[in-house]
């Protein structure tokens, strides 16, 4: 798996798990000191005058920086000293833990762009990721937006779209798993926001540095490929919680509590593609599937929580199953109530999509939330950019989403407005650039 490096506290580790963790710099507290002596604050106001403290907290803290300057010397707090390595035999932003800002994008190969420009692309792409992940500046065009800060957890993951294959003639070589999607009936889907040849995710613990890395790749593009849709997203900022734990969404549920665990038995097969499997450039990588998930926040509020609680089949304050204990208790799916119901309704969220009501069909989520501001109805634009990697979307996704397409308590307040399919190779060895064995075998 890629390697993370940390100095500090990771924060919210979320579901998906990381690899050990070692100090990049001098360990530091979260929360920097500032060293202000009186003899430095009377300097200050002799230099500015008493009235330069009328401007506020936020101007004297302004003042002060300017008076005493960066120390370059000083250890990078925890959150932003966290580094994750980009070569491994996984593509980072998989099983790295959630950060806090998050940033999709696709793009399309321009007109007359092919496989010689794509292999360009990725390779360009690739020396970007590899330095910013590091915490360092993307080359002579760098816009310093993240001076300052360090990789802050920063993840840029790389996958192909079904259209990436046609456009550089490697269609021999597109695997099945990458075959679209099938229709759902609750989909209202926008294909100006669907789909694409080259999909990037951003992922950062700052929203500055994940800025950074979006601009950075789009300048890469260049004139090989152009945006086709890019979403904005968030998660809790980490430390944020008294302990790391499963992250909320907008409905306030905890989101992932039944994900796969980096320590379960079976969390590579069911997660990362293995070796034996073809086509062998996708041996160490996974497939995502994407989709923005819009949630219809206004109704869902307006239902008491017993009732919301009922939806999901878990209590809302801890993610523990209606059927008793703790978030990671088993569902008792055959535990009846004093009215002869089952505990868990039959169309409760977590029956329908638990594992074992799916043959074993299982996929890591890895969401993030987005909200875009209010419609022209005045309801939010808010919900789920959700991210679900697996080994085989026909044996993941697919099977999990035709029966909650079927008869899910939850659907009547979702609306999936979009959606991608992409397969993202393994992690690129010292020296190669990520799609390097596809785009060079």
């Amino acid at each position: 798996m890629s390697e993370t490096k940390n100095a500090g506290n990771a924060g919210n580790a979320g579901t998906a798990g990381t690899a050990g963790t070692t100090a990049r710099t001098p360990a530091a507290s979260a929360e920097p000191a500032l060293d202000i002596s009186r003899r430095k604050l009377l300097g200050t106001v002799g230099a500015v005058g008493a009235a330069g403290l009328a401007i506020g907290a936020a101007g004297g803290a302004a003042a002060y920086a300017a008076v005493e300057g960066p120390d370059d010397t000083d250890p990078l707090a925890s959150v932003g000293s966290t580094e994750v390595m980009f070569h491994g035999k996984h593509q980072a932003g998989i099983t790295t833990p959630l950060q806090s800002t998050g940033h999709l994008i696709a793009f399309d190969l321009a007109p007359g762009a092919g496989r010689k420009e794509a292999a360009a692309l990725m390779r360009r792409w690739s020396a970007t990721a590899k330095a910013l992940m590091a915490g360092e500046p993307a080359g002579g065009a760098d816009t310093g937006v993240a001076l300052d800060a360090g990789p802050s957890s920063l993840t840029v993951t790389f996958g192909f779209g079904h259209s990436f294959f046609d456009r550089t003639q490697l269609t021999d070589r597109r695997p099945v798993q990458l075959d679209p999607l099938p229709d759902f009936s609750s989909d209202q889907l926008d294909a100006k926001r669907s789909g694409g040849d080259l999909w990037v995710q951003i992922g950062a613990d700052d929203a500055l540095v994940a800025f950074h890395a979006l601009r950075a790749i789009q300048q890469d593009a260049g004139a090989a490929a152009r945006v086709r849709w890019q979403m904005n997203g968030f998660n809790r900022t980490p430390g944020a919680t008294a302990k790391p734990m499963t992250a909320r969404n907008l409905m306030g549920q905890l989101d992932g509590t039944n994900n796969p665990k980096p320590a379960d038995a079976d969390f590579e097969q069911r997660v990362f593609v293995p070796d034996t499997v073809q086509p062998a450039w996708m041996a160490g990588g996974s497939y995502a599937v994407v989709r923005r998930i819009r949630m219809l926040l206004d109704p869902w509020e307006k239902l008491p929580l017993t009732e919301q609680e009922q939806v999901i089949g878990r209590k809302k304050s801890n993610g523990a199953p209606l059927s008793g204990g703790t978030e990671t208790t088993k569902m008792r799916l055959d535990q009846f109530g004093p009215d002869g119901k089952p505990v868990i309704a039959l169309n409760a969220h977590a029956r329908i999509a638990a594992p074992e009501q799916n043959g074993g069909a299982a996929m890591l989520r890895r969401a993030f939330s987005f909200h875009d501001g209010i419609a022209a109805d005045g309801t939010p634009d808010a919900g789920l950019l959700f991210v679900a990697w697996q080994a085989d979307p026909l044996k993941g996704f697919v099977p999990v989403q035709r029966k909650l397409d079927r008869g899910d308590a939850l659907s009547a307040f979702l609306r999936h407005e979009a959606s991608g399919l992409f397969a993202v190779p393994g992690g690129p060895r010292a020296g190669e650039y990520v799609g390097q064995r596809l785009l060079e075998s």
